[in-house]
């Protein structure tokens, strides 16, 4: 069985080159970079909605579902904005550039797995997909079952980060950014796509 034809399975090619300079990482692409010809789409109660959205933004954070923690990351990056798990669609016609995110839990990873699965059937609405950041649901080491379905789901996006859990927010700290590696590599990587301006496919 060739895993590289599953489009839910992160090519082992990418996780060889996870590496690179520290200041420069961006995790690397996965089998799915651009919605695909023959994906079917998901039923339509399981599809996330499209809102138009007023203003601009260098980068809107949509969350899979209720409680995934859109707004603290929109909180963390410089010029992001929540669309309230919504995809957005801009006045002006341009493309937004869009990071999905979702909690470590069943529900979760499944909302997000539906709404990658939307995106690469091409029945979202057209945007430049960043990637799935995957925020832990409670303290401690994310059991191995959500591990391995965490992985598999972000096989279905351009890339995946997987955060931990930040205590502070469960007391109420907005204000004091979270100071862990794998905080301080995902606002760095996202600062570096969200002002990239090579040219992605889109639909």
């Amino acid at each position: 069985m060739q895993q590289s034809l599953n489009p839910w399975i992160t090519s082992p090619a990418a996780d060889g080159a996870e590496e690179e300079a520290p200041d420069a990482h961006v995790p690397p692409a996965a089998v799915i970079s651009e919605p695909l010809r023959g994906m079917v789409e998901p039923d339509t109660a399981d599809r996330l909605s499209r809102r138009t959205m007023s203003g601009s933004a260098a980068l809107w954070i949509t969350g899979a579902q209720g409680g995934a923690g859109e707004s603290r990351i929109a909180d963390l990056l410089d010029g992001a904005r929540p669309t309230d798990h919504c995809w957005p669609v801009l006045q002006d016609g341009s493309t937004p550039r869009v990071l999905l995110v979702c909690r470590a839990d069943m529900r979760g990873l499944t909302a997000a797995q539906s709404a990658l699965t939307q995106w690469a059937s091409g029945a979202a609405p057209k945007l430049d997909l960043l990637g799935l950041a995957v925020l832990a649901d409670a303290p401690g080491k994310t059991p191995k079952a959500l591990r391995d379905f965490a992985a598999i789901v972000g096989g279905g996006a351009p890339r995946l980060w997987t955060l931990p859990w930040v205590e502070a927010w469960r007391h109420g700290d907005t204000t004091t950014p979270p100071t862990g590696r794998e905080y301080q590599r995902f606002i760095n990587d996202l600062a570096s796509l969200a002002t990239d301006t090579t040219p992605r496919t889109t639909h």
